[in-house]
């Protein structure tokens, strides 16, 4: 239990988001969206002008701040970082990908669901069971 990942107690973790306008607001109205006193969001709007590069530093903040406890992102969004979401492997902040209005969302690329997957199958060999 000593190498337990912590959420900060002194103030209320959040919940960032890397999604599509429509996404973001949605979550914006739902009471998700902070901006910090240095003008920081928690936050990236991703659409037809937003660059690969832009997409990856957000991801990058986000896994680093420590006020934040989930990254939501949607999946096809994270497709065009899956080298970046597939090698993240701590459990705070937690990565989860979410389905977008237009982009139906596609199990097989979900990185969590692929990594349940495997550790069900590595059980269950390892347990000899199938």
């Amino acid at each position: 239990m000593a190498n337990r990942a912590q959420i900060p107690t002194k103030n209320s973790a959040l919940i960032a988001m890397i999604a599509d306008e429509d996404t973001v607001v949605g979550f914006l109205l739902a009471g998700v969206g902070n901006i910090d006193i240095r003008r920081k969001t928690n936050y990236l709007i991703v659409d037809s002008k937003t660059t690969v590069k832009q997409i990856e530093d957000a991801f990058k903040e986000f896994t680093t701040r420590e006020d934040i406890a989930i990254v939501l992102i949607s999946q096809y969004v994270a497709n065009m970082i899956r080298f970046l979401v597939d090698s993240y492997n701590k459990p705070v902040p937690a990565i989860l990908e979410i389905p977008s209005k237009d982009h139906p969302y596609d199990p097989a690329h979900d990185s969590v669901l692929s990594r349940v997957k495997y550790l069900f199958s590595a059980e269950s060999v390892a347990s000899g069971r199938r």
